[in-house]
């Protein structure tokens, strides 16, 4: 994928210095004057040369350039009994990111665990294509660390829709099953799937609640709504804090319905590029990275820790520290 990636962008810059040549070929024939070529040559080789070397910066150092971001998040709501809870949020794991360097993967683990979290929210995408992706790396994920446990949820590629593998949609909701019960059963994570599980310390309840992958229609690119938010919200006590993969279901559900205080979401990856503060996902998301707040309700946008295209730059891998305060 990424000699063809670097192929085609090769292929692309090239050409740009080919068009101006030949409007002002075409321009030097009507008015009679002389046209050099070397320098559109030299500035195409130029072009090609400088985006293979972003290209390759990406690939072997801003992929695996980890930034480990604190959060301070405040609410008058939050129980007695939870202040100072710590949440480290992470998301968008894409597993075939680490197969040239299970080390790094590893390296992860240890910088979360390093945290001493109370919860791990994981809001998903575990792979990009298949299930067999995360097999090689149970042992790894299984030392993932927190004193009431993983939380997780399913993103849209845990769905499995980019794969052409399938004979069937059976044969593909087989394979989306067997993912979680990979996740449940393997890795011991707590997968919430339109459903949740309360936390009861002292008396008092804090509950993560967690929805299938849930595209909305006002920003974003379609992919998958499985997400039955009303049924995940069934039997909730106390606090609440949201899992959920796409963060325009804030805007399209989350807002509108509920008054949830806390949700965290991924999928974004800021476009996995980020320059001076800039993104392109902010051409498909309102909502692209890093905090946002709406009244008494905030959103959190982790940016995700693996890649689809292995090409980081500048919008580093994330893990997320929410240290939850009682205002």
């Amino acid at each position: 994928m990424m000699i063809f990636a670097a192929i085609v962008l090769g292929i692309l810059v090239a050409i740009i210095p080919q068009i101006a040549w030949l409007l002002v070929f075409l321009i030097s024939k009507v008015f009679h004057f002389s046209c050099s070529y070397a320098s559109f040559g030299y500035t195409s080789v130029g072009l090609v040369v400088f985006a293979w070397a972003i290209l390759a910066y990406g690939f072997f150092f801003g992929r695996f350039t980890l930034d480990i971001n604190s959060v301070k998040y405040a609410n008058k709501d939050l129980p007695e009994a939870f202040n100072g809870y710590r949440i480290v949020h992470i998301s968008d794991l894409h597993l075939s990111t680490f197969d040239d360097n299970h080390q790094k993967l590893q390296d992860f683990v240890d910088s979360i665990n390093a945290q001493n979290p109370d919860a791990i929210c994981f809001t998903g995408d575990l792979v990009t294509i298949g299930v067999e992706e995360a097999l090689p790396y149970k042992d790894i994920l299984g030392k993932l660390q927190a004193t009431d446990g993983v939380y997780s949820v399913l993103g849209n590629h845990d769905f499995l829709i980019y794969s052409r593998s399938f004979a069937s949609a059976k044969e593909r909701e087989d394979a989306v099953e067997k993912l979680a019960s990979f996740e449940r059963n393997e890795l011991g994570w707590n997968l919430l799937r339109n459903q949740n599980k309360v936390i009861t310390r002292n008396g008092e309840t804090l509950t993560i609640v967690g929805v299938d992958n849930q595209n909305c229609a006002n920003q974003g690119f379609k992919t998958i709504a499985r997400g039955k938010l009303q049924n995940a919200l069934f039997g909730t006590e106390g606090y609440t804090i949201l899992l959920s993969h796409d963060p325009s279901h804030w805007q399209g559900e989350v807002l509108p319905q509920t008054s949830i205080p806390l949700t965290l979401s991924g999928h974004t990856h800021a476009a996995q590029i980020k320059l001076f503060g800039w993104t392109p996902a902010k051409w498909s998301f309102i909502e692209t990275d890093g905090m946002y707040v709406n009244g008494n309700q905030s959103l959190y946008v982790n940016v995700g820790l693996g890649c689809t295209l292995p090409v980081r730059l500048g919008a580093n891998a994330e893990i997320t520290v929410i240290d939850l305060q009682k205002e």
